[in-house]
């Protein structure tokens, strides 16, 4: 049994690789599993059935079976990602640059008061990243309508995202605090790599969970899978 369990589970690492869906894999899964019991049943070697190449037998599996294979393309969502993110860093920073000057004005703190210096970095750095987190989802959602799965991909990224601004955030902040807050450069792009690399994180997570549906079924008309017919 444990060596029907490991030919299942490389199986199964395949057939994610090949883009096939989470229903079919359950459908292929099991009947996999009754011809390779049927195998140990008449005594036989179940990894004889399948061969030494197991991630190819199980693609030729699919491919038999004429299942659907969905593309992920994470590099595409991701790049979508970072563009939408850069630009929504770029427009943030304007709106800020306009606002301060009102703001300061309608709070006007009195200098007697002493705001907590977390405070103010949390500020100055959790709304850029707010707006930074808006501009990746709305990009992905509006620039990739033709991917299936978008809209999840984007509702998922809109929960972590943010989630993983709020775990990176201290992180940034922690190394910003180490070097005295220092605007050199090599400072500046160690902060912006550590940011964009949650960011794109959170997007391949959720890309990947996006297809964990049953069957992932495409938002618009323009449904871009590909049917594998059998050779």
């Amino acid at each position: 049994m444990d060596t029907i369990d490991r030919l299942l589970g490389e199986a199964d690492r395949a057939w994610r690789g090949y883009g096939v869906g989470s229903a079919d894999r359950a459908t292929l899964a099991a009947d996999l599993r009754l011809d390779l019991r049927a195998a140990a049943s008449d005594g036989g070697d179940p990894a004889q059935l399948i061969g030494a190449d197991v991630a190819g037998f199980a693609r030729r599996l699919a491919d038999e079976a004429g299942v659907q294979r969905v593309r992920g393309d994470y590099g595409r969502v991701v790049g979508t990602a970072l563009i939408g993110a850069m630009l929504g860093a770029v427009l943030g920073y304007g709106l800020l640059e306009s606002a301060y000057p009102v703001f300061v004005h309608l709070i006007d703190i009195p200098r007697s008061i002493d705001v907590p210096i977390q405070l103010a970095v949390a500020v100055a750095y959790g709304i850029p990243a707010a707006v930074v987190a808006a501009g990746a989802v709305i990009a992905v959602r509006t620039r990739l309508r033709d991917l299936p799965g978008i809209r999840r991909t984007a509702r998922l990224m809109s929960v972590l995202v943010p989630v993983a601004g709020i775990v990176t955030t201290p992180i940034i902040v922690g190394f910003a605090w180490a070097t005295d807050y220092s605007l050199a450069p090599s400072v500046v792009v160690t902060e912006i790599a550590m940011a964009l690399a949650a960011l794109a994180g959170a997007t391949v997570l959720a890309r990947r969970l996006s297809f964990r549906e049953a069957r992932v079924v495409s938002d618009t008309p323009h449904t871009d899978t590909t049917n594998f017919k059998p050779a």
